[in-house]
Parts: C-alpha cells; sequence; structure tokens
C-alpha cells in the first residue's frame, strides 16, 4: 500500500557474528534499578516496585558512533546499562517463563538531561524531555542468549576519557530480568523486538564535548562513544 509520506526508517541494531540485524520494536527503561544509584539520586534503596518510562526507537545510536551534544541542556549525564533484547513477548508473563521471552543482551548508554529531567520531576511531569530525545540511546551489538548464556553477575563499568567512573555488578540489580520482563508484561503487551535498559549503577555523572565514553558489560559487549 503506497503511503502519503515516506515511511520512516526501521530502527535496527546488528548482532555480534551475524550478518543479519535485530529490528526495534519499543524501548522500555527501568529506573533506579541499582541501590547505590537510587542513594545518589536522593531516593530509599529500599526493593520498591519498579518502575518503568520509555525511549524512543530512533533515539538509537548503534554501535560505536558519536553522540551529539543536544540543545536546551547544560548537564547531559551518562548512564551504562544492561540491554535486554526480546524474542518472544506477551502479557502476564510469568517470571519463570521470562528468559524464554529472550533473545540476547547488548550494553546501551541511557544519555539524560538531568537538568531538564529534574525541572520535569519538580513539576510532576514526564521525563520525556530528559530521556527520549535525540541519539540518546547509544547501544552496541547484541550478543545472543543462545552464543553467552544469561548473565547474572559481572562487571558493568563505564569510563570517561580512560577514568573509570561507573563499576557495579549485574548481581547487584533490585530488580532480576525474568522479574522486569514479568512486572513490564503486566502493564504493556510486549513484543519480539523490544528493547529493555535494565538500571544504571551509581557513578552517573556530566559529559562534555570531546569527551570518549566507553561502555562494558563483562561478557557480553562493549561500546565507545564520542561525545560532538
Amino acid at each position: 500500500m503506497e503511503t502519503v509520506i515516506a515511511r520512516p526508517a526501521q530502527a535496527l541494531l546488528p548482532v555480534t557474528d551475524c550478518d543479519e540485524v535485530f529490528p526495534v520494536h519499543r524501548i522500555y527503561c527501568v529506573g533506579r534499578n541499582y541501590a547505590a544509584h537510587a542513594v545518589e539520586m536522593g531516593h530509599d534503596p529500599d526493593r520498591e516496585a519498579p518502575f518503568f518510562f520509555q525511549k524512543n526507537p530512533d533515539n538509537l545510536v548503534p554501535g560505536d558512533g558519536e553522540f551529539p551534544y543536544p540543545d536546551r541542556s547544560t548537564d547531559v549525564q551518562h548512564e551504562v546499562e544492561l540491554v535486554v533484547a526480546l524474542q518472544h513477548g506477551g502479557n502476564n508473563i510469568a517470571v519463570g517463563q521470562a528468559l524464554a521471552c529472550v533473545f540476547g543482551y547488548a550494553v546501551g548508554l541511557d544519555m539524560t538531561r538531568r537538568d531538564l529531567q529534574a525541572e520535569m520531576k519538580r513539576q510532576g511531569r514526564p521525563w520525556e524531555i530528559g530521556k527520549a530525545f535525540e541519539h540518546s540511546a547509544p547501544c552496541s551489538a547484541i550478543a545472543p542468549a543462545s552464543s553467552i548464556g544469561h548473565p547474572q553477575q559481572g562487571p558493568i563499568t563505564l569510563e570517561k576519557n580512560g577514568e573509570l567512573c561507573q563499576a557495579g555488578d549485574l548481581a547487584q540489580m533490585i530488580w532480576k530480568v525474568p522479574e522486569i520482563i514479568s512486572e513490564l508484561s503486566n502493564y504493556f503487551c510486549l513484543q519480539a523486538g523490544d528493547l529493555i535498559f535494565t538500571g544504571t549503577p551509581a557513578g552517573v555523572g556530566p559529559v562534555s564535548r570531546g569527551d570518549t565514553l566507553t561502555a562494558a558489560v563483562a561478557g557480553v559487549a562493549a561500546l565507545s562513544v564520542t561525545v560532538t
């Protein structure tokens, strides 16, 4: 069927050791999923119910590349995260069935206009202006779970210009991947192609033009981004 305007480009991510690509449907993000990060953001680290926000598929920056410093902000910050890529979905997925939905894993950056996010929090408004802007989701190639399994522990790190800024362990996640998938499916009908950014450890901080960010999840992937 002909369209009245050109069809928007499909967001795609590479897959490691594969010529095929992963088509992205939606991007969900988990807030405050590491206790130390919750504390540094001024919140109680107790195991509160997970909460979610979204980015847009066209916010992705696939693989190593550039992050253009966005307009209307003077405090843009890095957040390194394990990313889950789904091959199946559904509603009300049981925790015990959740990992069957996972195609693979990647490392991503939830780039945040912190000053704008803070203003939205103050006014009780949605976060998208601080979270879902252009180029705000750099993401590595996806490593299939069939090759690496389902990582439950291991270092997750971010270096800025060679200096370690964020260092955590996947085992420190308050809500684990199966629990995240199950809880999220209670609110949305998850689908093949969905990505889930699973939260960031402590150490988030500002970036400046010219910075190089190197993010990694051990045994999964690494990512290098230059702020321009």
